[in-house]
């Protein structure tokens, strides 16, 4: 089991930054591939970034390339999501994810092949 902790939310204006910590803790705490995902109100989950196991991949959505970077530190068990240039359409509930990967460098946009969650992070950015 993996128990993820999002951590960095808040209000911020727009052109504004934010940094969104995701702490695991478990049996796997380092052996697993993560990523973000957001839930804005009316809308269904959306995926955001992706990172493999060693940090050597990663992917980005389309509406937050070149904007977002995700990364992570393994020796902290803590993964990572940069935000710049916020937009008010990036308001949402930000959730972490992890799941055991097919390989080192796998990433996968897909939230039903994450196995676990975090219980979220609220975003807000006004306009």
């Amino acid at each position: 089991q993996v128990q993820l902790v999002e951590s960095g939310g808040g209000l911020v204006q727009a052109g504004g930054s934010l940094r969104l910590s995701c702490a695991a803790s478990g049996r796997t705490r380092s052996s697993y591939a993560a990523g973000w995902f957001r839930q804005a109100p009316g809308k269904e989950r959306g995926f955001v970034a992706a990172i493999s196991l060693t940090g050597s991949k990663t992917y980005y959505g389309d509406s937050v390339k070149g904007r977002f970077t995700i990364s992570r530190d393994n020796a902290k068990n803590t993964v990572y999501l940069q935000m710049n240039s916020l937009k008010p359409e990036d308001t949402a509930v930000y959730y972490c994810a992890a799941r055991i990967p097919e390989s080192i460098v796998a990433v996968t946009t897909d939230s039903h092949t994450y196995d676990y969650w975090g219980q979220g992070t609220q975003v807000t950015v006004s306009s």
